[in-house]
């Protein structure tokens, strides 16, 4: 794919939106964010986007509830390390 359509594609799959239509139509957008991406300008410069995630769910190392019920405080886990 050449250049030119990438940023083609890129074009097509994100919405521009400013900062005070973003925080009145926060759940349009964020529906929206499923689709395709959002970028959130603020006196024209981008202040931050939203997008899908499309990576793996995280592993699970350990669950601390099973430790104990209600899991283990940070303090005691961090005084055992």
């Amino acid at each position: 794919m050449t250049i030119d359509k990438q940023l083609f594609n890129i074009i097509l799959i994100m919405v521009k939106v400013g900062l005070r239509e973003f925080r009145t139509g926060m759940d349009k957008y964020i529906k929206k964010a499923s689709k395709e991406e959002v970028v959130v300008y603020r006196h024209s410069k981008p202040l931050f986007r939203l997008a899908i995630f499309d990576e793996e769910p995280w592993e699970e190392v350990i669950d601390f509830t099973k430790i104990r019920r209600g899991g283990v405080a940070i303090e005691d886990l961090l005084a055992r390390l």
